[in-house]
């Protein structure tokens, strides 16, 4: 599971391809590596998800964290960007991401039997997304 702000990857967690999403969600905010500013009233954390994360537990962990569950499945948010002029969809970011860390032939076929090595190869792919979104690699 892969947890990205902005754009730049920010958390992962690896597990099998057996696993669901939603079993990731704690192991991934916890490798979180940026420090998040404190969340307030005024600016309220959020956290984009699917269907999939409604969930009875995720909330509590959610609010744990200090983030703000925003869940909705394909056709909702479709239905809201139809009736909102200028609203914006949120979450093909993390898709747009994942083909991202597809491009690289490494990580697209798991040919790694330690996962420490696969662990390696991903985060030396999130850090070549994270130079080129800032614009260090030309």
């Amino acid at each position: 599971m892969l947890t990205e702000a902005r754009g730049v990857p920010v958390a992962l967690a690896v597990a099998g391809a057996n696993r669901h999403d939603v079993v990731l969600l704690a192991p991934t905010l916890q490798s979180l590596v940026v420090r998040r500013p404190r969340p307030t009233r005024h600016r309220p954390q959020g956290l984009c998800l699917d269907n999939a994360y409604d969930v009875n537990w995720v909330y509590p962990l959610l609010a744990q964290f200090g983030l703000t569950a925003h869940v909705r499945g394909r056709r909702a948010e479709a239905c809201m960007l139809q009736r909102t002029p200028g609203a914006r969809a949120r979450r093909w970011v993390v898709e747009r991401t994942h083909s991202w860390l597809n491009r690289f032939r490494a990580l697209l076929v798991r040919w790694d039997k330690r996962t420490a090595n696969y662990v390696a190869s991903l985060h030396l792919a999130c850090a070549y997304i994270t130079f080129a979104r800032a614009g260090l690699l030309g």
